[in-house]
């Protein structure tokens, strides 16, 4: 049965630097409980898809129909499903620097989790070059965890990836839904941008004749703080990566090699795998246990 590695959590809430001082490292206890402005849920608002699919779906997916059988089948493109909110000023930053802010974490999503060379397992360089150098932190975990993944130190939980030698893409196209919004920071002169996006990823085994598809579903939320560079130790065109989480839906949760293992039909389930099945297509709450680190089986993919 497919699985989830259901609410892995990572955490970067870092203060950017006050130019000249020192650097300031703080978790922030509200990090399960953040809210999007005028009251939305941070882990966004879409319903869970209930319209019917086509009358074909009971066949399920093919290497030449990836997506059907899923709701994705109607959701955009790549790229085209991450659309971003009309920038305006904010928080003491220029509608300039808002719109561009906005526009260097939509690159990231796209390096992190649709550029094909990070798709197919290299090393995501687009992404890692989009984050602020200054942030030594963040940077030295993931340089960690592409160099040795574990489980303490996982690229999966910001990098969508797979092992070539076991899987390939089903196509040129990934699905994906989700929203882009933004307030003003707690501290002067900062925004904080929160992105909350569904990736579904089809694949077939890494073989000439390969018929069957599976499909891993990622669910990331990232909180980008943008500062005035006037003010911070920030770099301009670079993205501070506060915090972020994945949900990663049909993957092994008892490997930690740095790719993602989705199950294929027929696959046997994973022995550790309990507790009440999760809908990946479900964006109306957190839909996950409480726990951390949970392994519960998959509804659907």
């Amino acid at each position: 049965m497919p699985r989830t590695r259901s609410r892995r959590v990572a955490v970067n809430t870092v203060c950017a630097l006050l130019a000249a001082a020192t650097a300031m490292l703080a978790l922030r206890p509200s990090l399960l409980t953040d809210r999007l402005p005028d009251g939305l849920p941070f882990f966004g608002t879409q319903a869970v898809d209930t319209l019917p699919l086509p009358a074909d779906s009971e066949r399920g997916p093919s290497p030449a129909a990836p997506f059907r059988g899923s709701p994705a089948l109607r959701w955009a493109d790549g790229a085209a499903g991450i659309v971003l909110p009309e920038a305006r000023a904010t928080g003491g930053l220029s509608k300039a620097r808002v719109e561009g802010a906005l526009r260097d974490t939509r690159d990231f999503l796209i390096a992190a989790n649709l550029d094909p060379a990070t798709l197919r397992g290299e090393r995501p360089q687009a992404a890692m070059d989009l984050i602020d150098p200054a942030d030594r932190t963040l940077l030295d975990r993931l340089e960690a965890s592409l160099a040795k993944p574990s489980e303490k130190h996982d690229p999966l939980m910001m990098f969508s990836r797979f092992d070539p030698a076991e899987v390939v893409p089903a196509g040129p196209v990934v699905k994906t839904r989700g929203r882009t919004t933004f307030e003003a920071g707690e501290r002067p002169g900062s925004v904080e941008i929160h992105a909350d996006y569904t990736f579904v990823l089809p694949v077939t085994r890494a073989r000439v004749d390969a018929d069957q598809v599976a499909r891993t579903i990622v669910r990331r939320v990232l909180t980008v703080e943008v500062s005035d560079p006037a003010t911070y130790e920030v770099t301009p065109g670079k993205i501070w990566i506060a915090e972020y989480r994945a949900h990663i839906y049909n993957s092994s949760c008892t490997v930690f090699d740095g790719y993602l293992h989705p199950a294929f039909p027929g696959d046997a389930p994973e022995s550790d795998a309990s507790g009440p099945s999760q809908d990946p297509y479900d964006r109306s709450t957190a839909g996950i246990a409480p726990e951390p680190d949970d392994c519960a089986p998959v509804s659907r993919t």
